[in-house]
């Protein structure tokens, strides 16, 4: 994940950078829905068109995503609730942007890039979906192409930069074979644990 790939001492580097957002009467939960609210501002944006406009916003909500699980450690306040919370609210953003790309283009008369935005929403659904289900059986699973966080930075580069469709078409194919990914080693660990769990046949001698 992106996170992880910032560094051991993460969390130390953003609460010298965002000090303020570590008072104590600051709510992790409270960070995780203004981030979701920015984002959204973010998606409104990407809908009118005005795509550098929405990934200024998106960049901002991410922050706020970054930081809600930081402060929630810092203060003690890790909750099973704001892990679903977080989660759940991220779904919400990566569906509003994808959707909203997708509106801008069919309304823009360009349904191939309609079309694109809205094959890159489904997988990035699928890509979510077959790693909760997994997880529901599986002690641990991680692995994949394209997570969350690089298909948001992706997106923002593409707001950016002008370069919008290459952006979704670079989300879409990398979801689809995030998802693919996903399907192939959930097929190879489940098949290993029902094989575990396979009685022993007893050796008569």
């Amino acid at each position: 994940m992106l996170k992880a790939r910032l560094g051991y001492d993460f969390d130390e580097r953003i609460a010298r950078a965002v000090p303020f957002l570590f008072h104590p009467r600051v709510h992790p939960n409270a960070l995780s829905l203004a981030g979701v609210l920015v984002s959204l501002g973010g998606a409104w944006a990407f809908a009118a068109g005005a795509f550098r406009s929405g990934a200024l916003f998106v960049l901002l909500g991410g922050v706020f995503d970054l930081v809600d699980g930081v402060v929630a450690r810092r203060q003690g306040r890790v909750t099973s609730f704001g892990g679903f919370l977080d989660s759940s609210l991220d779904r919400v953003v990566d569906m509003a942007l994808l959707l909203a790309l997708a509106l801008h283009y069919a309304g823009a008369g360009r349904p191939g890039l309609a079309w694109l935005a809205a094959l890159a929403l489904v997988a990035t659904v699928l890509v979510s979906y077959t790693k909760a289900r997994a997880e529901s059986v599986l002690p641990r699973f991680e692995g994949g192409l394209l997570e969350r966080a690089e298909r948001i930075v992706i997106l923002v580069l593409g707001g950016l930069t002008g370069w919008m469709p290459f952006a979704l078409a670079v989300v879409a194919a990398g979801s689809v074979i995030t998802a693919g990914q996903r399907i192939a080693l959930a097929h190879r660990l489940m098949r290993e644990l029902d094989r575990s769990r396979e009685p022993e046949v007893p050796h008569v001698a």
